[in-house]
């Protein structure tokens, strides 16, 4: 009978109607029923009354029985009483232990978790059970695992909120073991985060030893689909940003959206990361220009709210833009001599870099906000040239110097874009007149940026430039040799800073060039300087020698401000360092230097817990719904309610005198409650009459969500531009299937071109044929910057255009011409820009045949390379969505007038061509 213990009522107080039993039954006992009507025929009168049964006085005892029963279930019904199973095991006053794991990955659900916690502590309490409380996710201060009364607990649960922290079930197990070694029971509940790292399952065999083995364990774990998912660490590869989006392989298809925000929360890109049936990794790249990915600070999963799903970047993340210049002639035959060669090629995965060929190109560089300049031997900068470079370096600008001989024997007293003062000539260690062998270098002082690198043992200076004694010669030194000499020497001027290596940048005065050590080190100069077109360069020293938390990741993925207990980082560990309860994710700052902490680094799947030793109990997350039982209630009330209708009719002699008659309308009723269910629509005419009621403007489906969704972005965005600043009163865009949907209702198909598109079938052609032959316009989009689709381009989107378009009799095709109706049906252009500026756009050659004038000049064809609907997507608020390239306003402005033109010359054709010719007209009216 336990299951009667799950049964609960939504009214309850209904019940109270059942009190009222005792006198319905007095009224029913005490009431006879209704007197029986007896037909009185003259001639047998007396053979009709004789056999007759008495009338009884009183209700029969089963007719009152049934009443009743009516009567309470309708009372019971009416109280809403519904089943719901019990979701844990009944554990009584046994002392209760709840864990919950509190890290990133129980974040997503947390309020589905403090529920489940607060009902397993409801039954403790129900039991007068005490109930201890503990968290995995470790703390600065770890909770105290003290057993308490049940209400003590749930406040404790209702101020839980879940860290930015990976689980440590290792250290509460061991804490665990302590507290209850000599506990005489103990039951366990476990609500796990559902995520095996490795520990999971000794976790749970550890807990079955408490209490001297006698606890019994029950584990609460979320359902797959529940599973959060979390980011990789992004790479860099060929100037875009490649994010990894990680879940459970056991989770259901589905597809989630990385958004790159600035620090101000502006949305700068979206990439969608699509997870097929049973993999746990997905990819997407954001390709953006250098200076919006430069304002990137982090990168998020939309919809998943956890630490783990946000990616902080820093300004080792900035792409920078480095100039190169050299004095020496660079020998293109033997590239390792170059002076650049090493340098070059330790930057490149970090930076753009290019080499100025004059001061004019210099200059330009300037001014466009580099953000390092490079000067490998050069002695004697030219006056105008040193003006140039010392006023971009007191703005904010890094430059780095590297010696030779030409910097050896040049007079640097007049140079102003040195650290120190050097000493005219080189020094030469390993010389025929020399004592002195070629000298390592030392430790890096606690203060220098490269602090924290480890040095490479066979590294060898053999030769340097020197510096002059000077009081400020200590405070500028960030490298030395073994003998104390300076190897790097640096100085703040104005904003900027300037950096020089005492030695060459190839391997002519030491093989430093060949070393992993130098790549580290150009790195950490790298990371001192701003980036492309940003503003002061960091500051490499003062304001102490730690990074400080800026601004720290809340289990949910937010940032919010430290609490005060939060510990700085030192500089020589902040590159390894990782998330602790002292050290949590974050943004650190040093001066105007910024690292970001995040979670984890690893690209691996994660994985779930699948193995339960023997004897644990294992429930889902959300327990199961309850069952209400009113409805049974209210049926067998009208059961035994139909069947005291027929009792009464029996006891009062009622069922004789029904009539075959009577039995009509019940037939009736019965036939109409079995009549078929009307017929649906057909869905054809369902989408004819949708696309014809409206004017429409329609996209091909083409199976790709994120490029189904940018095209229907798009012209939703065109048609409310078209609602604002023409007379085209445009509904909504519509989705097309070219292979199923009628084309016919839509007088502009706007049609994006995947590089993987399959071939059209036969059937599939013959309708674009017929569509294009009867005023219908095409208008294909390669959706690629500058790709051409008929003047030889090879990209994979022109390739498949070019395979869907061969078997279609497609008449020659040019370039829109400076006098086609293209360029005036609405505004006045020459240039037809979309996200991209560089492709041109294609139409029907206007000397081709008469096919053209046969739809009032309406070319049938239109094809672009500009990613249009890319341009014309507005959100919310009537802003861009995705950043067009070069970008600006004005190409945002041109690409919706391109918009405007292409679906107003698909709407009137030659209309603005007449208008062209009206003087010619009236001329000719005048003859």
């Amino acid at each position: 009978m336990s299951w009667l213990a799950n049964i609960g009522f939504t009214t309850p107080w209904a019940l109270a109607a059942l009190l009222l039993l005792p006198v319905i039954w007095w009224l029913l006992r005490a009431t006879p029923p209704r007197p029986q009507t007896v037909k009185f025929p003259p001639l047998r009168l007396l053979l009709k009354l004789v056999n007759r049964e008495e009338q009884p006085e009183r209700t029969p005892w089963w007719l009152l029985l049934l009443r009743l029963a009516l009567a309470a279930l309708v009372t019971v019904a009416v109280a809403h009483p519904f089943y719901a199973p019990a979701h844990l095991q009944n554990f009584g006053k046994t002392p209760l232990l709840l864990i919950t794991d509190d890290g990133w990955a129980s974040a997503d659900r947390w309020d589905t978790r403090r529920a489940m916690m607060l009902d397993v502590i409801d039954t403790a309490r129900s039991a007068g059970a005490p109930v201890t409380l503990a968290t995995t996710a470790p703390a600065l201060h770890a909770p105290d695992l003290v057993a308490r009364d049940a209400a003590s607990a749930a406040t404790r649960a209702v101020a839980l909120e879940p860290r930015a922290l990976a689980p440590d079930r290792t250290a509460l197990l061991a804490r665990l073991k302590t507290q209850f070694a000599d506990a005489p029971e103990l039951h366990v509940v476990w609500i796990t985060d559902g995520l095996d790292t490795g520990d999971a399952k000794a976790f749970a065999e550890g807990l079955q030893t408490l209490a001297k083995g006698k606890a019994s364990v029950e584990a609460i774990v979320p359902p797959a689909e529940d599973f959060p998912v979390r980011l990789a660490r992004p790479a860099i590869t060929s100037g875009r940003i490649t994010v990894t989006a990680l879940r459970v392989p056991e989770a259901s298809a589905e597809t989630v959206t990385a958004v790159a925000r600035a620090a101000n929360g502006r949305t700068l890109g979206e990439a969608a990361l699509t997870f097929a049936p049973g993999q746990g990794k997905a990819e997407a790249a954001f390709d953006m220009p250098v200076e919006l990915r430069n304002e990137i600070q982090s990168i998020a999963l939309e919809r998943q709210h956890n630490a783990a799903a946000v990616f902080l970047l820093d300004d080792r993340w900035r792409r920078k833009s480095v100039a190169l210049q050299t004095g020496a002639t660079l020998d293109s035959a033997q590239p390792l001599l170059s002076p650049l060669y090493y340098v070059s090629r330790a930057i490149e995965p970090f930076v753009e870099q290019s080499q100025p060929a004059d001061p004019a190109a210099l200059k330009q560089s300037l001014d466009q906000g580099l953000s390092m300049l490079v000067l490998a031997d050069i002695g004697v900068l030219p006056t105008e040239t040193q003006a140039m470079v010392k006023d971009w370096v007191d703005r904010g600008g890094l430059l780095l110097r590297f010696a030779g001989p030409r910097l050896a024997g040049a007079a640097t007293g007049d140079d102003t874009l040195l650290p120190v003062t050097l000493r005219e000539g080189g020094r030469s260690l390993d010389s025929a007149l020399s004592w002195e062998e070629p000298q390592p270098m030392q430790d890096f002082a606690v203060k220098s940026p490269f602090t924290g690198l480890a040095l490479d043992p066979t590294v060898r200076i053999s030769r340097q430039v020197l510096a002059e004694p000077d009081v400020d010669l200590p405070d500028r030194v960030w490298a030395a040799l073994a003998d104390g000499t300076p190897l790097v020497t640096a100085k703040h001027e104005g904003k900027g800073l300037i950096v020089l290596f005492h030695v060459t940048a190839n391997a002519d005065w030491s093989n430093l060039p060949l070393s992993g050590l130098f790549v580290e080190m150009l790195r950490r100069v790298l990371d001192l300087a701003p980036a492309a077109g940003g503003g002061n360069a960091a500051l490499a020293g003062g304001e102490g020698q730690a990074f400080v938390p800026s601004r720290l990741l809340n289990g949910a993925g937010e940032l919010a401000d430290p609490p005060p207990d939060i510990q700085p980082i030192s500089a020589a560990a902040i590159d390894t360092a990782t998330a602790t309860p002292e050290t949590p994710p974050g943004l650190y700052r040093r001066g105007g230097a910024e690292r970001a902490l995040n979670i984890s680094q690893s690209g691996n799947a994660l994985t779930a817990i699948t193995e339960w030793p023997q004897g644990v109990t294992v429930h889902g997350l959300t327990p199961d719904r309850p069952m209400p039982l009113a409805p049974y209630l209210f049926a067998a009330a009208f059961i035994l309610f139909l069947l005291d209708c027929l009792a009464a009719l029996w006891v009062s002699n009622g069922l004789t005198r029904l009539r075959a008659r009577h039995a009509l309308p019940a037939i009736m009723l019965l036939a109409l409650t079995n009549l078929p269910p009307p017929a649906h629509a057909d869905p054809a005419e369902d989408f004819a009459l949708k696309s014809v009621l409206d004017t429409h403007l329609a996209y091909v489906v083409t199976g790709d969500s994120a490029i189904d969704q940018v095209s229907e972005q798009g012209l939703k965005g065109l048609s409310a531009i078209l609602r604002d600043r023409t007379s085209v009163d445009a509904a909504d865009p519509i989705g097309v299937n070219v292979d199923s949907d009628e084309l016919v209702f839509f007088p502009l198909l706007y049609w994006p071109i995947r590089p993987d598109a399959p071939d059209l079938s036969d059937a599939t052609l013959a309708k674009v044929s017929t569509y294009m032959k009867n005023g219908g316009t095409i208008f294909f989009d390669l959706r690629e910057d500058g790709a051409d689709a008929l003047a030889g381009g090879v990209s994979p989107a022109s390739a498949a255009l070019r395979r869907m378009l061969a078997k279609l009799d497609i008449p020659p095709l040019e370039p829109v011409p400076p006098e086609h109706v293209l360029t005036k049906s609405f505004y006045l252009l020459q240039n037809f820009p979309g996200r991209y500026d560089q492709g041109q756009l294609w139409v029907e050659r206007s000397d081709a045949d008469a096919a053209v004038s046969t739809f009032d000049g309406v070319s049938s064809i239109i094809i672009g390379s500009n990613d249009y609907a890319a341009a014309w997507a507005l959100d919310d608020n009537g802003d861009g969505i995705y950043a067009t390239i070069p970008g600006g306003d004005r190409q945002r402005e041109m690409a919706f007038r391109t918009g405007i033109n292409i679906v107003m010359y698909a709407l009137t054709g030659n209309y603005k061509a007449d208008q062209v010719h009206v003087p010619a007209l009236l001329e000719r009216l005048g003859q």
